[in-house]
Formats: C-alpha cells, sequence, structure tokens
C-alpha cells in the first residue's frame, strides 16, 4: 500500500508543473471576443481544480506523517471561502449555490485546510450532477455534538454498497460510481479520508431525486467552554 501511495505521490508531483504552466497560459491567453474569454475563463477553471486535486492527493499521502494540527476551526468561515470560490464556476454552469446556516456553535475542532477540501469536493459533486437552473443547497448546523455540514445534489441515484462503505466510516479507495457516469468516486474518497483524520463523520443519505452527502465535525472543547 506504502508502494502504491508513494506512486500515487510521484504522479502527483509529476502532474501538477504542466497544471500550471496551462493555468498561466490561460491567463495569458488574450481573448479577441466573447466566446474567445468564455474558453479562457474555462481552462482556468479547469487547470485549477485539477491542481486542487493534486494538492488533496499530496495531502493524502502525508495524512499518516500526522502534520496536519487540528485546532478550533470557524466552520462558517470555511463554508463562506468554499462557497466565494466555486460561485462563478456555478454561473458559469447556469447554476445556482445556496448556503443555509442555523448553527449556534461556531468553532469545530479540525484542520482548516482539510475541512475546506471536504466541503469543497461536497460542492464540486453537486455541480457534476446538477443540471442548469438548478440550486445546489448547503445546510450547515448543530447536530447532537458536533456541527453538520450537508450537500444536497440531484444526480443519479447513489448505489447502496457506496451508500453503506460511507455509513461505517470512510472509502477504503475510490470507487467507481456506476449509475453516476463520469465520477471515479476520487472525490468522495479524498474527503472520506480527511474526515476520518479529523474524527469527523462522513456519511450520505438517499433521495428518489440525488443524494445528500454530509460530515460531522466534532466542536471545539474551547468553544464548549465559553458556552458553559
Amino acid at each position: 500500500m506504502l508502494e502504491e501511495y508513494d506512486g500515487v505521490l510521484m504522479a502527483a508531483h509529476e502532474l501538477k508543473a504542466p497544471l500550471a504552466v496551462l493555468r498561466q497560459l490561460a491567463f495569458a491567453f488574450d481573448g479577441a471576443g466573447p466566446y474567445d474569454e468564455h474558453v479562457r475563463a474555462q481552462m482556468i477553471s479547469v487547470s485549477e481544480r485539477a491542481i486542487r486535486q493534486v494538492n488533496d492527493l499530496t495531502r493524502l499521502r502525508r495524512l499518516e506523517d500526522g502534520l496536519f494540527k487540528m485546532e478550533p476551526v470557524a466552520v462558517r468561515e470555511v463554508c463562506d471561502a468554499v462557497f466565494q470560490e466555486l460561485l462563478t464556476l456555478y454561473n458559469q454552469n447556469g447554476q445556482k449555490i445556496k448556503v443555509r446556516y442555523s448553527n449556534r456553535r461556531r468553532l469545530v475542532t479540525a484542520n482548516r485546510e482539510l475541512l475546506f477540501s471536504v466541503v469543497y469536493n461536497f460542492l464540486i459533486n453537486a455541480l457534476h450532477y446538477s443540471n442548469a437552473g438548478e440550486t445546489t443547497e448547503m445546510e450547515v448546523c448543530d447536530y447532537k455534538d458536533k456541527v453538520k455540514v450537508a450537500v444536497r445534489d440531484f444526480g443519479p441515484a447513489l448505489p447502496v454498497k457506496v451508500w453503506r462503505d460511507l455509513k461505517t466510516g470512510k472509502l477504503e479507495r475510490p470507487t467507481e460510481i456506476a449509475m453516476r457516469p463520469g465520477s471515479s468516486g476520487l472525490g468522495l474518497y479524498i474527503a472520506s479520508q480527511f474526515s476520518a483524520y479529523m474524527h469527523a463523520e462522513i456519511g450520505a443519505i438517499r433521495h428518489r431525486d440525488g443524494a445528500s452527502f454530509y460530515v460531522n465535525i466534532p466542536i471545539s472543547k474551547q468553544a464548549s467552554l465559553f458556552q458553559l
């Protein structure tokens, strides 16, 4: 398994350089019209998402080194940051994104970098399986002694096996999701591994018209002390 991860890490490093070059070329591209500008924006968006996924693969290999510090994190700030990063992409695809906050507990125990990636992967997954004109909803609420971040999508039915694997704690490997063509399950795999590292619970709810993916994050002990 270690050799497999080292191979992934090496591939990730090899991919990052050309992706960064592509991104810079896209920024330098002087579009002569609306269509060219649209192509330029798409090139930048695709390259940035690919670079982020490569970075996630690198972080995945480093989890076992315990280098990601757990600390009090403002969950709304993280969700707002992901929302702002993906808002333009959603608009480009003719889709909408909405965030609902009802959590009273504002601090969770997490690693900001990893939590950002978990929420980001949920929203990218929802973007991929929503149609133009549809609205993706992200809800942040209190759940027992945790804060739940849930993202609802309207894609094809989630296979029972994937749902059960998520329910047991985490995905052990990227899984091809037959009923959701075009998905390797890599984003969900990354989200599940990062969540496990942070002692957060990841899961999914199957709906007749899609699925909700969620992560339950332990509240910060610092926040608990403030509420006493």
